[in-house]
């Protein structure tokens, strides 16, 4: 407990990666979609996905020695499985990790698999601290755990705060599925998205949602009316998932996408990315289906349910998907030349699946986000890259 605590309102200025807060009846909930954009879907797993503050932290500069953030959190379980792990925070002064925390309490959505079902079973609020910091001014990051809606209630210090100024670093504006919110990632500031941006000196502002990257043209305007300097699109594979759409519907929604984009960011550089590699829906279609056969001992994995012929009638798998990114990008970049494109096998291929498979058949973890991650740096951020500030 801190003796004589300082408390300060969590207000917008002190926010970094969200496009939303919201008051709640305990305190402020940040969101990675603006209101808009929530108003025009009822889909639950995006509105759980967008509420998890993947990417989001708290930015502040201080001399205090001992930190207390008292959140309200919602974590997921699965019917029949152990539970999950509990979400981190990270800390990180002046740029470097410099501890990890988790809080107690909080409530829990607890979900049936077979069935679809959810359960909403109400906590307490809880406390993160953060003792022993350096007696100097500093600034100071808490990233939000990545796959756990988390209500700020309070932050007390032993010393005031106040906001670090914008400006400065470079802007980047990424989208992408589950895999770019982190899922399996070991901490928030381990992401892919997260790691790359540390190595590239870029802030990042993450809307990876998991389930849910799919097109939608609100999450185009969303990040059409995003102020960036960098913006990545990581397309294809909840497509895939989820049997959303076929190619007839798929070539025409990522123009559509992309000229959404366009309208906000007719000259920044755009990246657009191609699944990594996923060998269960490589050359067979969605959706994806879970396999509950090891659920008991914490194993949920999945599968491919699609019919491989079914390909001729137009249904999506990875390597349909990246054959037409790769011909719809080279085609528009003839008249946009800050449009590139960026092959997922090159982040994650063959032989990285030969030696770090995916646990559960999608999702990649801790040490893969981190090898994406650095590879990502290397290609978009490095002397050649498209995000590189070197370019002409």
């Amino acid at each position: 407990m801190i003796t004589t605590p300082v408390t300060t309102p969590i207000t917008a200025d002190l926010l970094r990666g969200a496009l939303d807060l919201e008051r709640t009846a305990q305190g402020v909930l940040p969101h990675r979609l603006p209101a808009r954009a929530r108003a025009q879907c009822s889909d639950g797993q995006l509105a759980m996905a967008e509420a998890q503050p993947s990417g989001v932290r708290l930015v502040f500069r201080t001399r205090a020695t001992a930190v207390e953030l008292d959140t309200l959190r919602t974590k997921m379980a699965y019917q029949g499985a152990p539970p999950r792990p509990d979400g981190v925070y990270d800390l990180l002064v002046d740029g470097r990790l410099a501890g990890q925390a988790g809080v107690t309490g909080g409530n829990v959505l607890m979900v049936d698999m077979a069935t679809g079902s959810a359960e909403n079973r109400p906590g307490p609020v809880g406390t993160v601290r953060f003792a022993g910091l350096p007696d100097h001014v500093k600034d100071v990051e808490i990233w939000l755990p990545h796959n756990e809606i988390t209500q700020l209630v309070a932050l007390r210090t032993d010393a005031p705060v106040e906001p670090v100024p914008e400006g400065g670093r470079t802007v980047w504006l990424h989208h992408g599925s589950s895999i770019s919110q982190g899922s399996d990632a070991a901490s928030p500031s381990t992401s892919w998205p997260a790691l790359a941006a540390s190595l590239g000196g870029a802030d990042l502002i993450n809307l990876g949602l998991g389930g849910s990257a799919l097109l939608d043209p609100f999450t185009a305007r969303a990040l059409r009316d995003t102020p960036a300097d960098l913006i990545s699109v990581k397309i294809g594979i909840n497509l895939v998932n989820t049997d959303l759409m076929r190619l007839r519907a798929f070539t025409p929604a990522v123009h559509g996408f992309l000229d959404t984009l366009r309208e906000g960011h007719p000259t920044t550089p755009l990246l657009v990315v191609s699944p990594i590699l996923c060998p269960i829906h490589e050359d067979t279609p969605g959706p994806s289906a879970p396999d509950f056969s090891n659920l008991s001992a914490g194993k949920l994995q999945f599968r491919a349910a699609g019919d491989p012929a079914e390909r001729a009638a137009g249904k999506l798998t990875l390597n349909v998907i990246r054959d037409e990114l790769a011909r719809l990008v080279k085609r528009r970049a003839a008249d946009d030349p800050n449009l590139h494109y960026l092959d997922g096998r090159d982040l994650y291929g063959e032989a990285d699946f030969a030696e770090l498979p995916l646990p559960d058949q999608l999702h990649p973890d801790a040490a893969t986000h981190r090898r994406i991650g650095e590879r990502f740096a290397t290609l978009a951020f490095g002397t050649d890259g498209p995000f590189t500030t070197e370019r002409a």
